[in-house]
């Protein structure tokens, strides 16, 4: 059984459908490759994956470690190589606010590189990550 169902809806959008949960994501190419940029890009998602999975094993980790990083943040630039036209690099910074100690501010850090979306990520991207615990 499929996980997601996408529709191409012309004009160089699609719609995605987690089927689970009825979910829906548009997407729409960027500007800079005939799109009209109103959506995430389908890099953008890439990216955004990445972000939303270190978060998630971040939270799953503080938990277990019986702590909380609620209200974390990451901001992500994602760079476009030439040739091939492909991500090339992602540049990952994550603000976690509270009182960590230090234990937990490794512990955290330690978890963000061990989200499957990074391990699923080809060693040519460049991942530059950057941890700022206010």
């Amino acid at each position: 059984m499929s996980d997601i169902e996408i529709t191409y809806d012309g004009d160089l959008r699609t719609t995605a459908t987690h089927l689970k949960s009825g979910s829906v994501i548009t997407t729409d190419a960027p500007i800079d490759n005939r799109g009209k940029g109103e959506e995430f890009s389908p890099t953008d998602l890439f990216a955004t994956a990445l972000g939303a999975c270190m978060l998630t094993i971040m939270g799953i980790t503080a938990d277990t470690h019986g702590f909380r990083i609620s209200g974390s943040t990451i901001k992500i630039n994602k760079v476009m190589g030439k040739s091939p036209r492909r991500v090339s690099h992602i540049k990952v910074m994550i603000d976690v606010p509270g009182n960590l100690n230090e234990k937990q501010k490794q512990i955290l850090m330690k978890a963000a590189y061990h989200c499957p979306v990074s391990k699923s990520i080809h060693e040519d991207i460049k991942e530059e990550v950057i941890f700022n615990f206010i």
